[in-house]
């Protein structure tokens, strides 16, 4: 079992700047990737960004150049750190976590970006 907590959400005007915070516990050592996902209002769940147990990253096109993601395995925490957000950034922000045999999912946090 892996249980995810998430934080750092709130509200941002167009241009800020936010950090997500997801911190791990339980079974950590079972985990080959974490990410970030967002769901907004009427639209399906989408990928925002991975980084692998190896530390290789993804991101959707629609946010790189703008968000980063990393991780500190002490912490055995992941973060999404937001720059030059948009008013379409807006949504619920999920944190992932995959093993071999399951994925598992934060409660999410709300990033809303005002214009």
């Amino acid at each position: 079992q892996v249980q995810l907590v998430e934080s750092g959400g709130g509200l941002v005007q167009a241009g800020g700047s936010l950090r997500l915070s997801c911190a791990a516990s339980g079974s950590i050592f079972s985990i080959n990737a974490m990410g970030w996902y967002r769901q907004a209002p009427g639209k399906q769940r989408e990928l925002v960004a991975v980084i692998t147990r190896g530390g290789s990253t993804n991101y959707a096109d629609s946010v790189k150049g703008r968000f980063t993601i990393s991780r500190d395995n002490a912490k055995n925490t992941v973060y999404l750190q937001m720059n030059s957000l948009k008013p379409e950034d807006t949504a619920v922000y999920y944190c992932n976590a995959g093993t071999r045999t399951y994925v598992y999912w934060g409660q999410g946090t709300q990033v809303t970006v005002s214009s």
